[in-house]
C-alpha cells in the first residue's frame, strides 16, 4: 500500500535517483500520463517498498497475508469479502500478491492484476517458495482483461484506485466483470487526509491543502515528466462513482488506530491515527437485475 512521497525522501530514494525525480507539486495528468508514471515508479520502487513493509504484509509468509491497511486491520479478523471458499476472486493493484494468496489458502479461485511487473516478480519469487500459487496479471484497472461476469468478487487493498485519473472508469470495469450480487471492496488513504501535509509528526497535524481541490499530486524528473502520480477523490466522490457504476454501498470502515502499534507507514503513525482516519475501506455490492430476483 502506497505512501505519497517527496523526492528528498530516503524510502525511496533508488526510485528517485532511477527515475531522476526532482521536484513535486500539482498538476492536471491523464490516464496514459498517470498509468505511465506508475508501471515506472512500482518497479523502480519494488525492491525499497519490499524491504521496509514486506515483513509486516507478510509478502514473504508461506501462506500470505491479507492485510487491508497500515492499521493493520485483517481480512482473517473483518471479514469485509465474506465467505470466498468456492469462490472467483480478482485482487486489483496486487502488488506482489500477499493478499491473493492468503485468499487461495481460504479455498478462493483468486487472480493478481498489477500494473507493475516489478512488483508482480516479487510474487512469484515469493510463491516459488511454497504455499499457495495464483495466477498473476500485468494489466492497468482503468481496462481490466477480463470477460464480463468472471468473478464473484474483487477486492484492492491501496492497490490501483488512488493512482488513476479515471478512477469512475475502474468502478465501471468492476462492475462489468463481477457477477450479479458480487462483492467489490477497496480500500485508499483516507480523503480527509488529502489536507494535511505528508508528515506523520505535528507538521502533518496541520490542515493546508484545499478538500475540494481534485488537482493531483505530481512529481516530475528534470523534463517536467511525471514519475509518480497521485490522486485525490472525495468521499462523495466516491460514493457517486460507485452509485453509477451500479453498485450499492453498504459500510465505509474507518480503522482506528491500534494501541499496541507503533509503527510508523509513511504518513501513518500513532500520532497521527489517534486524531484522525488513514485509512477508508469502501464495501460494495453490485446491484441485482430485475431477471435475477424475479420468480420463474
Amino acid at each position: 500500500m502506497p505512501d505519497a512521497v517527496s523526492p528528498s525522501d530516503d524510502r525511496h530514494a533508488t526510485a528517485n535517483a532511477l527515475l531522476g525525480t526532482s521536484k513535486a507539486g500539482r498538476a492536471r495528468v491523464g490516464s496514459r500520463e498517470s498509468e505511465r508514471a506508475s508501471r515506472m515508479w512500482w518497479d523502480a520502487d519494488a525492491e525499497d517498498y519490499h524491504r521496509t513493509h514486506g515483513e509486516f504484509l507478510g509478502v514473504d509468509s508461506s501462506e500470505g497475508e491479507f492485510v487491508w491497511c497500515p492499521e493493520g486491520l485483517h481480512e482473517g479478523d473483518v471479514h469485509l469479502l465474506g465467505e470466498v471458499a468456492g469462490k472467483d476472486v480478482l485482487e486489483v493493484g496486487c502488488g506482489s500478491a500477499p493478499c491473493a494468496r492468503w485468499l487461495a489458502g481460504q479455498g478462493a479461485r483468486a487472480v493478481g492484476l498489477d500494473i507493475s511487473i516489478g512488483m508482480l516478480a516479487r510474487g512469484v519469487t515469493a510463491m516459488e517458495r511454497g504455499g499457495p500459487r495464483v495466477p498473476l496479471v500485468q494489466a492497468g484497472a482503468e481496462e481490466l482483461p477480463f470477460a464480463d461476469g468472471s468473478f464473484d468478487v474483487v477486492c484492492s487493498a491501496f492497490g490501483a484506485v488512488p493512482f488513476v485519473a479515471d478512477s469512475a472508469r475502474v468502478m465501471r470495469e468492476v462492475a462489468r466483470v463481477l457477477r450479479p450480487g458480487g462483492r467489490w471492496v477497496f480500500a485508499v488513504n483516507h480523503p480527509m487526509r488529502w489536507i494535511f501535509p505528508d508528515d506523520p509528526g505535528e507538521r502533518g497535524l496541520v490542515a493546508m491543502f484545499p478538500y475540494f481541490d481534485r488537482t493531483p499530486y505530481v512529481e516530475v524528473d528534470d523534463d517536467g515528466v511525471p514519475t509518480y502520480v497521485e490522486h485525490h477523490r472525495t468521499v462523495g466522490d466516491r460514493l457517486r462513482e460507485l452509485v453509477a457504476a451500479g453498485f450499492e454501498v453498504y459500510d465505509i470502515v474507518e480503522p482506528e488506530w491500534p494501541e499496541h502499534l507503533d509503527r510508523e507507514w509513511g504518513q501513518w503513525s500513532p500520532l497521527r491515527g489517534e486524531i484522525f482516519p488513514g485509512t477508508a475501506i469502501f464495501c460494495s455490492r453490485k446491484r441485482l437485475r430485475k431477471s435475477d430476483t424475479s420468480c420463474h
